[in-house]
């Protein structure tokens, strides 16, 4: 007779052995908790950049619109006259640039600029020397003889004119812009101390997830012992894929839906006049709850097995109640991203193909002659 695989069959232990085989897994789950809370912690930073990452790009996107929008307003409400007086004192300043006695005095030495604050008109441009050669020769053939360069080098040249003044004035600006924006961008904080209590609440939470397997297999050798084969059997097919779908969901939520709602919510913001202020804390309170909500609601299958195999509901009555789930299915989308209807249905549809999944597995029927390997 074929010796039995599993590893709990014979196990009968008193209530305090029990207590004392849960005191040990127990141990041995802190241990591996403070271990990956450890390693998270040394990447703490790495960690809160990229949950604020989200954030921070919606907000560039959105202050980049704000200046796109206040750029055509001034175009719009530019006045000529304006525009001439402008005109004029820049062909002054020109003027007063070109009649600089240092250039009067030195023909070839380049014009700086007055002031700290004033624009240059002098760009640096780098021409590789393949296309220098032959340009110089088609303009001088006697001077620069016709020859084949094949080189990667560049030769840095400085230009200079009036004109000049205005594209360093526009690039000047443009960097200011680029570094307010950038400012404007990240989030802050209302107290000293709240930048390292979300570094030490995204290390602890970070650390809960990536020590989260070695706690449920601890977790689990101490209940398996109390359950029989068959149930055990259960577990071993769906808790992997109650996982995966857990995941699934909070992947999801955080790389497709979570930009559709920051893009509404900013876009909302706007309409209303109101400048956005991120604070840091409330930012990763929502960026790790949506996603976990996300996670919960993508265990849909396996509630409906749930409920199917202790009797509550039948397959028919799923098929019968499509429609009513359906109905149950949009307003839970509905409540759970406060957003615009695209990133509802972008929560909608895959909790519909979830409902048919579930039904899918309430017909399927665990063979009870073959039981996988025990861990």
């Amino acid at each position: 007779m074929a010796k039995s695989k599993d590893l709990f069959e014979e196990s009968s232990m008193s209530f305090g052995e029990h207590l004392e085989v849960l005191r040990i897994h127990m141990i041995r789950a802190i241990i591996g908790l403070v271990i990956a809370c450890c390693f998270t912690l040394f990447y703490g930073q790495e960690l809160v950049d990229y949950i604020s990452r989200p954030i921070k790009e919606a907000l560039v996107e959105h202050y980049d619109f704000e200046m796109e929008d206040f750029n055509q307003e001034e175009e719009v409400t530019t006045d000529p006259s304006e525009e001439q007086t402008e005109e004029e004192s820049t062909s002054e300043t020109d003027a007063s640039v070109e009649h600089d006695p240092k250039a009067e005095s030195d023909p070839n030495a380049v014009n700086e600029p007055s002031t700290a604050h004033e624009p240059s008109d002098v760009i640096k441009v780098k021409i590789p020397v393949a296309e220098l050669a032959p340009a110089l020769h088609e303009v001088s053939p006697e001077q620069f003889p016709e020859s084949e360069i094949q080189s990667d080098k560049q030769i840095e040249i400085s230009l200079q004119s009036p004109h000049f003044k205005d594209l360093n004035r526009f690039r000047n600006q443009q960097n200011a812009i680029n570094q307010i924006i950038e400012k404007q961008a990240q989030p802050v904080t209302r107290e000293v101390h709240e930048a390292f209590l979300v570094y030490l609440k995204v290390s602890i939470v970070s650390g809960l997830v990536l020590s989260s397997p070695w706690i449920i297999y601890q977790l689990w050798l101490f209940v398996a012992a109390g359950l029989y084969p068959t149930e055990r059997r259960y577990v071993y097919y769906y808790l992997p894929f109650s996982v995966g779908l857990f995941l699934t969901g909070v992947l999801f939520c955080f790389y497709l839906v979570l930009p559709y709602v920051l893009s509404f919510l900013l876009g909302f913001n706007k309409s209303m006049g109101i400048s956005p202020q991120i604070f840091l804390r409330e930012w990763i309170s929502f960026a790790i709850m949506l996603p976990v909500m996300f996670g919960i609601s993508f265990q849909l299958p396996i509630v409906m097995l749930f409920m199917e195999r202790i009797g509550i509901c039948t397959v028919e009555t799923y098929r019968e109640k499509r429609r009513m789930s359906i109905l149950i299915i949009s307003i839970v989308s509905m409540l759970m991203t406060p957003s615009d209807p695209q990133s509802m249905i972008l929560m909608m549809i895959p909790l519909l193909i979830l409902y048919e999944v579930g039904i899918l597995m309430c017909n399927f029927r665990v063979n009870p002659s073959t039981e996988p390997d025990s861990i």
